[in-house]
């Protein structure tokens, strides 16, 4: 079985070391029970904090920003360098 390694280390922080195909333990070395519903809640989390992960390193840093808004004003600042990066990792549901 493969496992969704960042769910499960989510769902269970104790959780130190995950092989496939192997039981999981924790930091305890107790054996840790996998609920799959709290398992796929915890993915969906994951996947919120990657979109903002992929925003943060895509739009250009503050100094960048703030030229363009004085040379070019805000509307096309939004359009050229935000809205592509939001298009491009558009936030979960």
């Amino acid at each position: 079985m493969e496992y969704n390694h960042e769910a499960i280390y989510k769902a269970y922080p104790d959780v130190e070391t995950i092989n496939d195909n192997e039981p999981i333990y924790d930091k305890n070395n107790k054996l840790v029970k996998l609920d799959q519903a709290k398992i796929d809640a915890a993915a969906i989390e994951v996947e919120k904090e990657k979109y903002w992960m992929h925003r943060q390193v895509h739009y250009p840093d503050l100094g960048e920003q703030l030229d363009y808004i004085y040379h070019h004003g805000i509307d096309k600042w939004k359009t050229d360098m935000i809205d592509p990066v939001k298009a491009k990792y558009p936030k979960p549901e």
